[in-house]
């Protein structure tokens, strides 16, 4: 007997598209503000109540917790790539095994990264030129933070897994009970307690804690194959190896792009306290515009995933133009909406105005392209749900690290300002935006001529 579907699942296999995308991708926007709300509150609080320096030492880590993060959030992308085929094959017993093997690997991954953050931070922070004044307080923020990477991947797993099978609303709900908790504990550690760094480290690991424990219980309790039971945990090589060839070319991806933004933090960084305090509220206002707009990549590689595990090839065309239309309009309306309020944005982090002024030159830069960004991580959505990683991988090395190593070489050397440094975004999300759909209508034929000449022809996942 099938499994009855949850009442939160969506058949992404059949009827209308729109409709089904903006089900799955509001929920997934407002959970993935939720998260990002997560290191506002913390920037924010701390940015107001204890100084310039704390706001600059905390915001001056978003990069490298990217950084050290990133390639085992990558690793979800595969469980959800993997769990979704399985979903909508309707094969219980292998999405039964990709689960427990996610969640076995989420322990892993968390425990390894606790090890080389806590360990590593300040070694680290040096290498990044982090200014003497700041490197004390930064370390502190970062151990303590690393110290809550387990849940962290245990949450990013778990909600990998729940999108596979259309599910977004109950992240939304364990997300928004943990963000009360978290600005809750930073009012009260920083202000009342007086905790500076500290305080909004360890409300943000208690939060963290509370929606891996809430997504945990959610997942025992469902039924079928996406159901986890902790006698069943264990390592199943072939799941594993299916989550890594996806997942591990992800993660890659997901490490570049944070080394390039490393390196960049690092040019910041040379150009004084000032430009580094703006640079960090902004780089927080844009991050609430990328993670609406991730929303859509996150709907086109469970959409794309899910439609091949069913066969419904036809369908891959219409989801990835709904997707690129649907993230376009959420980028230009977001970011014009930034830069029209940018000051009072801005402002809500420092009320020096040397700052909001450093902080207004990123934002009209690069939060009017954000677009481009979005529209360039949909077209990878797309190649990983027909199981191309590597690719997308490859180019993403070519048009985003290269290029913006080169450009930090020669351009940044000449013109050693802060605007020659943000203009190195837009420009390299353009290329490699170009070079993604030249990939794809390559896919997407070999996928067609596979199908009419009977064979696989899905990329091996």
């Amino acid at each position: 007997m099938e499994p009855k579907q949850s009442k939160y699942a969506i058949d992404m296999s059949s009827g209308p598209i729109l409709n089904k995308m903006l089900l799955f991708a509001v929920p997934l926007m407002l959970s993935s503000v939720l998260q990002l709300l997560f290191n506002a509150a913390d920037v924010i609080v701390v940015g107001r109540f204890a100084g310039d320096n704390s706001l600059a030492a905390v915001g001056s880590n978003a990069a490298l917790i990217s950084l050290m993060t990133n390639l085992f959030v990558g690793l979800s992308v595969g469980a959800n790539v993997l769990a979704a085929r399985y979903y909508g094959a309707k094969q219980e017993q292998d999405l039964s095994d990709t689960v427990h093997t996610s969640i076995l690997l989420a322990i892993f991954s968390g425990l390894g990264l606790t090890l080389i953050g806590v360990g590593g931070a300040r070694q680290i922070l040096i290498w990044m030129q982090t200014p003497t004044q700041v490197l004390t307080l930064a370390t502190l923020y970062l151990r303590i933070f690393f110290l809550g990477t387990t849940a962290t991947m245990l949450y990013n797993f778990g909600a990998a897994l729940l999108r596979a099978a259309g599910d977004t609303r109950r992240p939304l709900y364990f997300l928004l009970a943990a963000g009360v908790v978290n600005v809750i504990l930073n009012l009260v550690l920083v202000i009342r307690f007086h905790l500076g760094v500290a305080g909004v480290a360890i409300a943000t690991v208690i939060s963290q804690c509370i929606s891996a424990a809430l997504i945990l219980r959610c997942l025992h309790r469902e039924t079928g194959g996406i159901r986890l039971e902790l006698r069943k945990l264990r390592i199943h090589r072939g799941k594993l190896s299916g989550i890594l060839r996806v997942g591990l070319p992800a993660g890659v991806q997901g490490i570049i792009f944070a080394l390039s933004n490393v390196v960049i933090q690092s040019s910041i960084n040379s150009l004084g306290q000032v430009i580094m305090a703006g640079s960090a509220a902004s780089s927080n206002i844009e991050g609430f515009i990328y993670m609406s707009m991730n929303a859509f990549y996150q709907a086109v590689l469970s959409f794309v995933s899910q439609n091949a595990g069913a066969g419904r090839y036809e369908r891959i065309n219409r989801i990835l133009f709904t997707g690129l239309g649907c993230v376009a309009a959420v980028g230009l309306i977001a970011g014009s909406l930034a830069v029209v309020f940018g000051r009072q944005l801005v402002g809500i982090y420092s009320d020096s105005n040397p700052v909001i002024d450093a902080g207004m030159v990123r934002l009209g830069v690069i939060a009017g392209m954000y677009a481009i960004c979005g529209m360039m991580d949909v077209m990878v959505g797309a190649l990983r749900g027909i199981g191309y990683s590597v690719m997308p991988m490859l180019v993403s090395l070519a048009g985003a690290c290269v290029l913006r190593m080169i450009w930090i070489a020669t351009i940044f050397q000449i013109y050693h300002t802060a605007v020659s440094v943000y203009w190195s975004y837009p420009s390299s999300w353009l290329i490699t935006l170009l070079a993604h759909i030249v990939c794809y209508v390559w896919a997407k034929r070999r996928l067609d001529r596979r199908v009419l000449a009977g064979e696989s022809p899905l990329a091996a996942v």
